[in-house]
Parts: structure tokens; sequence; C-alpha cells
């Protein structure tokens, strides 16, 4: 495995000032994402955690999800008062999502490695599942690769509703078919027999999507002391009961200020994937298994946008300490309930998250805490032995296939096989045509209207006869140079695949295939730095 940072040259702009500590977008942040540590430890040591509690939670929650030692240690880590997390998060993906949520668990685990060493005290690398969500389209499939694109293929199961995915039941016969089905499309590897009994027997024990996931991810990670939160859980309500309080009572002051800042922000040209309304009320209530989300009217009332449920503030705020498993947060409140639930040191997103926590900061203070820093992951390219051999033999550059694809290169590369160039023979034939045939245009339209109508279906006619023949002559260049286009092709589905990065469309079970679950633990243990925006990884 060889490890190399790159360039990229068209990230989004919100995300390209932070990085460079512009103050534009910087105001809306407490810290520089690259400062140093010591001011945010200084603040966490004047809250209050309930480590005992949450401690306790954890290891009852992970217990299910056979949950390795060095986790375990790490949970009770956590019960010391100077400990500290890196946290961050995402949905329950089919086994664990795209390769970005393992890019993002690697980037977690780092930092609090880098961290610990630095602040001498125990920093816990956190994942927070959002098992709470209930977009199960979002997790219900992966892609796969079926030259010259890679295909969705999804699960048989289907949910009804805004349940949570938590909620939602494993169908595990389903499910067991949709993974072996998928292993009859993976090459046949020292590893796939291996790695389809780990997952199968992930699966087996797994009741929901969520169980699934996190027992997969600690087979992926058995000894970095990861250690995972599902956000759904009904004992981690419990204990966000009072905080849930907190933020229903200073609630207007957060819906106000936010949308006010994500004014501002789109004022000066950042762009962020966020609705927001003044109304909001940023929390969901679960009812009968669907999730509201909540506004509130200038009278006070709490309700769903369909009006589905009507609450005043003190019957939520009642809900919330006697009923809290019946609330949840929506992305606005979700950092700051990460923040309240756990010593959190930083926080590790992705770029549209980095986005939604440019809004935040008056959220924060309405709170009465400080938002942490906020620390963009890290992310990879990997690039497979086939791959690497495509690109040196058209002497193409990694970074710039990472960034801009190689879909022009190849059109030049069959443009330089084509001697004169077929588009622009047959234009200038076309062209010819047009000229020649003007006479008996001219002489058809003066004999006769009729005429002359036919004259111009007469030259459309011959225009398509050699647009015609000019398809059949480009089909018979892709024939003769099947293989070489297929080299191209190879290079566009593994590193720009739909003209994406690949983290957003790779899932990791092919290079779990190729190379074995050891790969993501050489990959973890490699000494990377959180300030570089990407890495090529040489397989």
């Amino acid at each position: 495995m060889q490890v190399e940072a790159v360039q990229i040259h068209k990230e989004n702009k919100l995300l390209q000032d932070y990085r460079n500590n512009d103050p534009n977008i910087m105001q809306f942040f407490q810290y520089h994402p690259y400062d140093d540590f010591k001011q945010r430890l200084s603040e966490l040591k004047d809250r209050s955690f309930d480590r005992d509690k949450l401690s306790q939670l954890l290891n009852d929650m992970n217990s299910k999800w056979g949950v390795p030692e060095s986790s375990i240690a790490n949970i009770a880590r956590l019960k010391q008062k100077e400990s500290v997390v890196v946290v961050g998060g995402q949905q329950a993906g089919i086994l664990t999502g795209p390769m970005y949520t393992i890019n993002k668990i690697i980037s977690i685990i780092q930092l609090a490695k880098q961290q610990e060493e630095v602040l001498d005290i125990p920093v816990i690398p956190v994942f927070w599942i959002a098992g709470e969500d209930h977009d199960f389209a979002e997790i219900n499939h992966i892609f796969v690769p079926e030259m010259p694109k890679m295909k969705k293929f999804k699960l048989f199961q289907q949910a009804l509703g805004k349940q949570s995915v938590s909620d939602i039941e494993l169908e595990k016969e389903g499910a067991e078919s949709w993974v072996n089905q998928l292993f009859e499309q993976l090459e046949e590897t020292s590893n796939t027999k291996d790695l389809h009994k780990t997952i199968l027997s992930c699966l087996d024990l797994a009741k929901s999507y969520v169980d699934f996931f996190a027992r997969l991810v600690y087979k992926l990670f058995p000894n970095e002391g990861l250690v995972l939160i599902n956000s759904s859980d009904k004992a981690l309500r419990e204990l966000e009961g009072k905080h849930f309080d907190s933020l229903i009572k200073v609630q207007p002051e957060i819906s106000k200020e936010v949308f006010k800042t994500s004014k501002e922000i789109n004022h000066l040209g950042y762009s962020i994937s966020l609705e927001l309304d003044k109304e909001d009320g940023h929390l969901f209530y679960h009812d009968g298994g669907e999730r509201i989300l909540l506004v509130k009217d200038k009278e006070g009332t709490w309700s769903g946008k369909q009006n589905e449920i009507k609450l005043t503030t003190q019957e939520l705020r009642q809900i919330a300490m006697e009923q809290p498993y019946n609330l949840s947060n929506n992305v606005v409140t979700r950092p700051i309930m990460q923040d309240l639930v756990l010593p959190t040191l930083a926080f590790i997103g992705g770029p549209g998250e980095i986005g939604y926590w440019s809004v935040l900061k008056p959220a924060f203070d309405a709170m009465q805490i400080k938002m942490p820093p906020v620390l963009p992951r890290l992310s990879f390219t990997f690039v497979e032995r086939s791959v690497e051999k495509a690109l040196m033999k058209y002497n193409i550059n990694v970074e710039n296939a990472v960034n801009n694809g190689v879909e022009v290169m190849k059109q030049e590369w069959l443009d330089n096989k084509q001697n004169p160039p077929i588009d622009s023979l047959s234009e200038e034939i076309r062209q010819k045509i047009t000229e020649v045939h003007k006479p008996l245009r001219e002489m058809a339209k003066e004999m006769r209207p009729d005429l002359g109508d036919l004259a111009d279906k007469n030259l459309q006619y011959l225009q398509d006869t050699v647009h015609f023949l000019e398809k059949r002559l480009k089909k018979a260049v892709e024939e003769k140079y099947a293989r070489e286009i297929a080299e191209f092709d190879l290079i566009t589905m593994s590193l720009k695949p739909d003209g994406s990065f690949q983290e957003r469309i790779w899932n990791p079970i092919f290079w779990l295939n190729n190379h074995g679950i050891k790969f993501i633990e050489v990959l973890t243990n490699e000494n990377l730095s959180i300030k570089t925006p990407h890495y090529v990884v040489r397989l």
C-alpha cells in the first residue's frame, strides 16, 4: 500500500475557505479547524457530563454488537473526568454504505490517537450512528461495477412511511439472499469465503440494520478502541431528556438566529444544503412509528407540517422529561445534543456537514455552550493495480484523473486514431452537399411551393444519410479499439464514477474482497495529516 497526498482542484467554496481560515466563513465558527485543542479542553473542564450513566449505557448498547475488548476499555475510560471524545457520524448504510463512512471512521480514530499523544489524556474515538433517520432509500443499496458504469444493487426489503431505521425489522431471508447474490458478482479471491462468512454472521445476529452496521464496523475496526453509539437507543433518550427540555425552552432563539445566519451565509456566496424556516421546531415527535418534524406557530403551538399532532410547549416539555424516547433531533439540534451528552473535543464531518455546521454557532450560544472544533474528514481514492496499469499506459496523471476524470482524454485519444477525424470530415461533406444542392432547392421553390418543400426534405435525407454513415464509421472505430476504450472506462468507473468522487459511490466490499479486512487496519495505522484534503491509496 502506497499513500500519496493530492490536491482537489474543485473543492466547494465554503470548505476551501474554511480550510484556508478565510474571515468570511470563519466568523461562523468558534475555532479554526487546525488550531490546537488546549482552549477547547479548558472549556470542557468547566462543564459536567453524566459519565457513569453514559459509560453504563454504552456498555449495554455495545454488548449487543460483539464489541471488541479495545472498545470496552475505552468505554470504561469515559468515566475519567479528564477524558474527551472525537466524534462523527452517519446513517447505518448497508454493508457500511459508501466508502466515505469508513473514511470518516478512520479520520475519527486518527485524530483521537494524535490528540491523546499531544494532550496526554484519554481521547476516545466515537462514531454516532444516526439510527433515528428515516430515509431508508438512502441506505438500502450499494453500487456494483458493471462496465462501463456502476449499477445500483438494491435490497429487496421495502420500508413504508417514515419509520426510523432502528425500528425497521431486518428481513433476514431477503437480506441473506441479497448478500449471496452480491457475492456471486464478486471475483473469487483468497478473501472471498471468509468475508462472505463474516458478513452472514453479522447479519444472522442482527435484528435491525443498525445492528448489522455496528457488527460489521466492529469486524473492520477490532483493535482501535472505536466506540459506537446508536442515537435512537431508548436508554440514550433517557439521558437526553433534560437536554430536550432545554432545547425546547430556547427554541425561539435557535430558530430565529439559525435562520438569520443561513441568510448571511447565502449572501456571502456560500451554498449549504439545508432548508430552514423561522417556524422550525428542529425536533421530531414519534407517533405510531412515524417521525413527525415539528414546527412552532406564533401562538406557541407545536405541530406537524400536516397538522398530524398539536402540542403546547408545556406538553412537549413534559414529554421530554417523561417520554424522551418519543423525541429525536434534526440536523440543527443533533450536533448540540452530541455536545451535551459527550465531552466533545472535536467533531469530524464531510463537506456537506461542514456546510450546515456553519449556521449552528448561534444555536450553541443559545444553549450557553461553545461549538466544538469542526474538522473536515479524510478523503481517499483507492487505485487498484489494473487501474494503475491503465493510467501508466496512457500516461495519465492520477491527480488529474481524480479531479477531472478521463472522458475528454478518451475522446482525444480516439480522435487521434482517425485520419482525417470523422466528425470534421462529415461536417465538411454536409456543408458541401448543402452548397451543391442549393440551386436545385431554389429552382424547385420558384416552380411550386410543394416542390420547394420536397427539395428541403431531399436535402435533409442526404444529410441524414451522411450522419448515418458517420455513426457507422465511429462504431467501427470503437469496435477496432474496444480494448483501449474499456481501459479508459475502467479508469472512469474506478476513479470518477458518474462524475463523482469514488468514495461517494463505491462500497468497501470490493476492496475487502480483493485485499482482505486487514487493508482497513493498515490504512488506519498510516500516519496521515487531517489537514490534507485528499489521499490516493495505491493497493
